[in-house]
């Protein structure tokens, strides 16, 4: 997903109704959110499928992290000698 460029990922949403299609076909093609506003300011964001997944790929992944190293932190570990009697 690339960064928002104002002038060219920021539209109305009477001008995204009227070219919804064409905007759909930009969105999948560029990789390029676009944000949709409603009466001047921002309403919404429309990603593509693709966009959309890997985005949430990625919010999970770095919550993992987060709990493992919370995990870490507060000692809730197993020593690597009792992880390989264990397996």
């Amino acid at each position: 997903m690339k960064p928002i460029r104002t002038s060219e990922n920021i539209v109305s949403l009477s001008d995204f109704k009227n070219k919804a299609s064409q905007m759909l076909h930009e969105i999948q093609r560029s990789h390029n959110p676009l944000v949709i506003t409603q009466n001047g300011k921002a309403a919404a964001v429309l990603l593509s499928p693709a966009d959309f997944d890997l985005l949430t790929e990625q919010v999970c992944f770095v919550n993992a992290v987060r709990k493992g190293m919370e995990d870490v932190e507060s000692g809730r570990v197993v020593p690597d000698e009792d992880l390989d009697e264990a397996l």
